[in-house]
C-alpha cells in the first residue's frame, strides 16, 4: 500500500521547479523517448500484421487451402464425410496440373496449367471476385489466363493460343511434343503479378488429354471456412488420407512467411532498443533528483519516514514517468495505426509524392491490423524496463545517511 505521505512527496518531486530544470529536461526526454518507441513499435507491428494478413488473403484467394495427392489409389471425393473435418469445409474440388509452354506468334512462355471441372471452376474464389472478366464456364479447348500474361502477350478474350506439352505424340517423323489450340474465355486477376504471369486454367479433361494424365491421379483440393487454422486441418486430413501426400498453402509459402516472421522479430528487437535507451534516461534523472533532494531525504528520515518509504517514493517517480509515457505511446500508436491510410493520403497530397505505390506493393491501401496481444506485450515490456531501471536510484536514495543528508547543501 502507498501512504498519503508517500503520494504527496512523490507528486511534489514530480512538479517542475526552476532549480530542477535539468532534471525535468531529462524526464521530458525520457517521456518522449519511451512514448515514441512504444508508438513506433505499435505502428510497425500493425503494418506488418496487415501485410501478412493481406498476403494470406491473396494466397488463399487463388490457391487451394489444402491438397491431397494420391500415391497409388484413386481418391474418393467424399472420403471426408462423417469425419469431424466435414463441418470446417467450405468446398472440395477435383483437379490436376501440368507444366506447358504457351506459343503466340514469336513469343513463348512457360506456364503452370491447372485443370478443373467446369462446375468446380465456377465456384473458385478467383472466379467469383470482382476483377474476373469473361465467361465463368471452363469448357474443353478454352483457357483462362492472368491479367499480366494477357497484357504482356497482347491477348484478349476470344484470342487463340497454342499450348505445347512435354508429353510426346508419335508421328511419321518420330515423337513430337503434343500441342493443342485453346481459345481465351476469361481473364483473372489474383492481385499478385507472379501468379497472373505464370498460371492458367483449362478444363480438367483437356488437361488430362494434353499431358496424358491418368484420371486416377486426380487431386482433391480442400477449401476451409477458416484457412488460418491450416495446421489443424492438415492434421485431420492426414488422418483421413494416411497413405497419400497432403500439403497446404502454408507449406507452399513457408519460406516467405518465415522471412516475414524473422523481419518482424528483428524490427521488434531494434525498436525495443529505443524504449530501453529512453528508459535508462530515467536512471540519470532519478540519480540527479536524489542528489538534489538529499536534504529533503534527510528531513523525511528525521521525522521517522522509513528507508522502505524513501525507496518507494523514488521508485514511484520513475514508475509514473515510464507508465504515463507508455500509455501516451499506446494511444498515439493506436490512433496512427487506425488512420494510417488517411495519413498516407494526406502526406502524399501535401508533398506531392507517391507513398506506398500500388505498382510496387500491389495493394491500393496501406494495410494495418492492430493486435491486442502485441499492444499488451509492448506495454508490459516498456513498463517492466521502467520498473527495472527505477530500482537502483530508489535503493541509493534509501541508503543515504540522515545526519549527512541534513548537512548537505
Amino acid at each position: 500500500m502507498i501512504s498519503q505521505l508517500e503520494k504527496e512527496v512523490t507528486f511534489r518531486f514530480l512538479k517542475t521547479r526552476k532549480k530542477d530544470g535539468f532534471i525535468n529536461v531529462i524526464s521530458i526526454f525520457s517521456f518522449i523517448g519511451i512514448s515514441l518507441g512504444v508508438a513506433v513499435l505499435i505502428i510497425v507491428m500493425s503494418v506488418m500484421n496487415g501485410f501478412r494478413s493481406e498476403l494470406i488473403d491473396k494466397i488463399v484467394g487463388f490457391n487451394a487451402h489444402a491438397v491431397v495427392k494420391p500415391y497409388s489409389n484413386k481418391l474418393i471425393e467424399n472420403s471426408y464425410i462423417n469425419h469431424q473435418i466435414e463441418k470446417t469445409i467450405k468446398n472440395v474440388v477435383t483437379s490436376n496440373d501440368g507444366e506447358g509452354v504457351l506459343l503466340n506468334k514469336t513469343l513463348t512462355k512457360g506456364l503452370l496449367l491447372k485443370g478443373y471441372l467446369n462446375k468446380d471452376f465456377k465456384n473458385l474464389d478467383i472466379v467469383l471476385n470482382e476483377y474476373f472478366e469473361g465467361s465463368k464456364n471452363l469448357i474443353e479447348k478454352s483457357i483462362s489466363i492472368g491479367k499480366e500474361l494477357s497484357f504482356n502477350f497482347n491477348l484478349d478474350i476470344g484470342d487463340k493460343v497454342t499450348i505445347l506439352s512435354p508429353s510426346g505424340v508419335q508421328t511419321i517423323v518420330g515423337i513430337l511434343p503434343k500441342q493443342e489450340t485453346f481459345e481465351i474465355s476469361s481473364i483473372f486477376d489474383s492481385g499478385l503479378t507472379n501468379f497472373n504471369e505464370n498460371v492458367a486454367y483449362i478444363n480438367l479433361s483437356s488437361l488430362e488429354n494434353l499431358f496424358n494424365h491418368d484420371e486416377n491421379k486426380r487431386f482433391l483440393e480442400f477449401f476451409f471456412n477458416d484457412p488460418t487454422n491450416i495446421e489443424i486441418h492438415k492434421s485431420n486430413l492426414q488422418k483421413i488420407f494416411p497413405d497419400e501426400y497432403v500439403y497446404t498453402w502454408s507449406d507452399l509459402n513457408k519460406s516467405l512467411f518465415s522471412a516475414l516472421k524473422i523481419e518482424r522479430n528483428v524490427m521488434f528487437i531494434i525498436l525495443s532498443l529505443i524504449i530501453i535507451v529512453a528508459a535508462f534516461n530515467i536512471i540519470s534523472g532519478l540519480t540527479i533528483l536524489v542528489k538534489n533532494k538529499t536534504r529533503d531525504i534527510g528531513i523525511l528520515k528525521s521525522i521517522g519516514v522509513q528507508n522502505y518509504s524513501i525507496k518507494k517514493i523514488f521508485f514511484l517517480v520513475g514508475f509514473i514517468i515510464g507508465t504515463s509515457a507508455t500509455i501516451f505511446g499506446v494511444i498515439i500508436g493506436t490512433l496512427f495505426s487506425i488512420y494510417i491510410e488517411n495519413i498516407r493520403q494526406f502526406l502524399s497530397t501535401i508533398f506531392n509524392v507517391s507513398l506506398f505505390p500500388e505498382e510496387i506493393y500491389f495493394l491500393n491501401t496501406m494495410p494495418s491490423e492492430l493486435n491486442i496481444h502485441s499492444i499488451l506485450l509492448i506495454s508490459f515490456c516498456s513498463i517492466l524496463v521502467t520498473i527495472i531501471v527505477s530500482i537502483y536510484p530508489a535503493a541509493q536514495a534509501s541508503k543515504l545517511d540522515t545526519v549527512k543528508s541534513l548537512k548537505y547543501e
